[in-house]
């Protein structure tokens, strides 16, 4: 692990420790990977919205009871990836 990676690992950490939401699995490469295609395909402030939103819904999904962690995470992911993939395609992004 390069300094960099761990530099994140340990930020991520640090986050979740801070929320009190320790042992969350965290894919940090699916993260950085989506606010890429955020910045890329829309615009570059889309990438700290697009994570945060996602990340949201993940949580929603949880706390409503109708998903679990890892599908909820997985499911906005993937939701916000199409959406980043249709913008940049020229599409809506609605």
């Amino acid at each position: 692990m390069d300094d960099r990676q761990r530099l994140l690992q340990d930020w991520t950490e640090t986050l979740l420790a801070a929320f009190e939401i320790d042992g969350t699995n965290v894919d940090i490469d699916a993260v950085l990977g989506l606010a890429g295609k955020a910045a890329h395909g829309v615009v570059r402030p889309a990438a700290p919205l697009t994570t945060f939103v996602a990340g949201y819904a993940a949580g929603l999904a949880v706390g409503s009871g109708q998903a679990d962690e890892q599908v909820a995470m997985r499911s906005a992911m993937a939701v916000a990836d199409a959406l980043c993939s249709e913008a940049a395609a020229g599409g809506t992004a609605e």
